[in-house]
C-alpha cells in the first residue's frame, strides 16, 4: 500500500485515508438522519473492504459487504426526508441480543478456522456491526447505543491490531454515536409534532 504519510511511525496509506474520511462523512450524516448518508457508506465501505481485506481481517472486510448492501436497503427503505426513528419494544431487544450473542458464538470459530486475523475479537464486529446496520436501516434508537459499545470496541480492537488510523476514526465514531443517540430523539420529537 502506498502511503500517503506518517504518523507517530504509523504510515496511513492512500486506501486507508481515504476510507476513514468517507467512512466519518457517512455517519455524521447517519446520525443527522439524511438518507444521503446511505451512498458515502457505499463508497466507505468499498474502500474499507479492500484495506481489511489486504491487512487479512477477514471479517472485518465481509462486515463492508453486510455494509454496501445495507446502504442499498436504507437508500430505498429511508424517505426522502431521511429517518423516522422509533424505539423497539422490550421483545424485539431481546432476539436482537440473541441473536448478536449466537452469532458471534458461532462465527468466531469458523473465523479461526479459515486463518483470520483477530477471529474473536473482529467476529465481534462483524456480527454486532451487521445488526447495528440493520437496526439503523430500521430506523430504531437503539441503533446509536450498539454503536456506542461496538466503535468503542473499534476503538480498542484496532489500536491492538496497530491500525492507529482506523481506531482514532472510531474513537470518533464512538462520540458522534452519542450525537447520533441525541439527534435521533430529536427527530422522533419533531415527527411526532408534524403526525
Amino acid at each position: 500500500m502506498s502511503t500517503l504519510f506518517t504518523a507517530w511511525g504509523y504510515e496511513v496509506s492512500y486506501l486507508e485515508f481515504s476510507a476513514v474520511i468517507a467512512s466519518f462523512v457517512a455517519v455524521v450524516l447517519g446520525a443527522l438522519g439524511k438518507r444521503i448518508a446511505w451512498p458515502w457508506w457505499v463508497l466507505s465501505s468499498s474502500l474499507y473492504g479492500i484495506f481489511f481485506y489486504q491487512v487479512e481481517l477477514l471479517a472485518s472486510a465481509l462486515l463492508q459487504i453486510v455494509f454496501i448492501l445495507a446502504a442499498i436497503w436504507g437508500w430505498f427503505g429511508w424517505s426522502a426526508a431521511g429517518a423516522r426513528p422509533r424505539f423497539m419494544k422490550n421483545s424485539e431487544r431481546i432476539i436482537w441480543l440473541l441473536v448478536l450473542i449466537t452469532a458471534w458464538l458461532i462465527s468466531a470459530p469458523v473465523l479461526a478456522d479459515i486463518g483470520a486475523a483477530a477471529s474473536r475479537p473482529d467476529s465481534f464486529l462483524l456480527v454486532s456491526s451487521t445488526i447495528a446496520q440493520i437496526v439503523m436501516v430500521l430506523q430504531r434508537h437503539e441503533t446509536w447505543v450498539l454503536w456506542i459499545v461496538i466503535d468503542a470496541f473499534g476503538t480498542y480492537h484496532y489500536a491492538n491490531q496497530q491500525y492507529w488510523f482506523t481506531s482514532v476514526l472510531y474513537a470518533a465514531l464512538t462520540v458522534i454515536a452519542v450525537f447520533g443517540w441525541f439527534s435521533w430523539r430529536k427527530l422522533q420529537g419533531h415527527e411526532q409534532i408534524s403526525a
